[in-house]
């Protein structure tokens, strides 16, 4: 693995993920209560002893690199970095990333300095756990220029990924992106071939790119040298097929593409299911690395708490939780009621933290005030939410964008804006 440069694409601006991505990167957005979607893939690449990882922005990059500089600290013995390439103007090109490929090819005389034999290309907002080990060993014994993770998917959810056929060696001969109707239909294929039963076969008739790529080195280059495509997925591959050993990898495990605020929510709360939640942060073998805060343990004083997680340096006082996710340092006053949300916490504790909740004063504290009842929301780190809120999107509205007033709402979820003040009294 040491011949393996890791190269994490940390998307664009986000659009489909805003208000998360007001204030950040995509990749630096919290998960699981404590996590960061860049978490992911730098320890995939961690647990398959893979040291060298790039990661590519070009948007609210700040967080993002402060939150890698703190967690990510090899020793002076190895050659392992984990470095965020932002987006820059150089003598030969004054654009912003164009696309993926646009993105690695401005920095390809950045990663030629590496003596390495392949590259793997990762995306910075996917949920789940892989060992790339066995994802280059594949690309390596079947001598393949390039090598894509797929994996079986249904009619259903077809149409929003990139599909690829492929012929009785693994070997892929077409792609579609996003198609739908007869172009769907033509992308049907036997998944037999790929080792699955005749029944997961006839469920899971089509093959998705996971947008997980490996390349050899030269490969890679040429490429990108000789294209002027701006994405792999639409143009650098699909281009390369004709000519290059394009090879599929089956990948089995669960995996999520968390890009939009829907997708997001679900995935989150999903990890709260029992008693196999389907992605799990309890795995010894392979864990999921993240910055080290050395907080206090999580107080809680007379909650009823049902199918939750909750994150260090909590204060929970009389309320009620119920399916959802609590970040750090979140606060919850007596009398609250929350349920299937997500709450990301805080970065910092207000003086006094232990103080007394009192609705008497004119300032909205940090954290949810007394006898504030929300359901199917997402709360974004250092919100001020009053006593005697309602966040239960009485109108069932599907889409709002109120940013004045501190929040959107997407998909009927509705979501507080990251310094939101939300005042005492408010029903949204």
């Amino acid at each position: 693995m040491k011949r393996v440069l890791a190269i994490i694409l940390g998307g664009g601006a986000g659009t489909r993920l805003y208000p998360l991505t007001k204030l950040r990167a995509k990749p630096a957005v919290p998960v699981a209560g404590k996590y960061r979607l860049i978490d992911i893939p730098v320890s995939n690449c961690i647990n398959s002893e893979i040291f060298k990882i790039y990661v590519l922005t070009q948007f609210n990059s700040a967080s993002l690199n402060r939150h890698i500089a703190r967690t990510y600290n090899f020793s002076g013995f190895t050659e392992g970095f984990v470095e965020v390439l932002a987006a820059q103007q150089t003598l030969e090109n004054l654009n912003w990333f164009q696309g993926t490929a646009d993105a690695v090819r401005q920095y390809l005389w950045l990663m030629e300095e590496w003596d390495v034999d392949e590259y793997l290309i990762l995306s910075g907002d996917h949920l789940y756990r892989m060992d790339y080990r066995q994802f280059v060993q594949r690309h390596r014994e079947t001598g393949a220029d390039i090598t894509l993770s797929v994996l079986p998917i249904d009619e259903r959810r077809a149409s929003d990924f990139g599909l690829v056929k492929i012929d009785q060696s693994g070997r892929i001969i077409n792609f579609s992106e996003k198609p739908k109707g007869d172009a769907l239909t033509k992308m049907r294929v036997d998944t037999t071939v790929l080792g699955l039963t005749p029944e997961q076969a006839q469920e899971q008739p089509y093959i998705a790119s996971m947008g997980i790529y490996i390349f050899k080195k030269d490969v890679l280059t040429k490429l990108l040298r000789e294209g002027s495509g701006t994405d792999f997925g639409k143009e650098i591959i699909p281009d390369a097929s004709g000519d290059h050993n394009v090879q599929a990898y089956l990948y089995d495990g669960y995996w999520e593409d968390i890009g939009t605020i829907e997708a997001f929510y679900h995935a989150n709360l999903a990890l709260t299911e029992q008693p196999h939640p389907p992605f799990s942060f309890y795995d010894e073998q392979a864990p999921i690395y993240t910055r080290a805060r050395y907080l206090p343990p999580s107080k809680l004083l007379d909650c009823q708490i049902t199918e939750s997680m909750i994150g260090e340096g909590c204060i929970l006082k009389k309320c009620r939780i119920e399916h959802s996710v609590l970040g750090v340092r979140s606060r919850v006053e007596a009398g609250c009621v929350i349920q299937d949300s997500l709450l990301m916490g805080a970065d910092f504790y207000e003086p006094f933290a232990e103080r007394q909740s009192d609705c008497k004063t004119k300032e909205v504290t940090l954290g949810i005030g007394a006898n504030t009842t929300i359901r199917r929301a997402i709360i974004d780190k250092n919100a001020h939410i009053g006593c005697d809120v309602q966040i239960i999107n009485k109108d069932n509205v599907q889409e709002a964008e109120r940013e004045n007033q501190g929040f959107h709402i997407k998909s009927g979820i509705v979501v507080v804006l990251k310094n939101a003040v939300i005042p005492d009294g408010t029903i949204i």
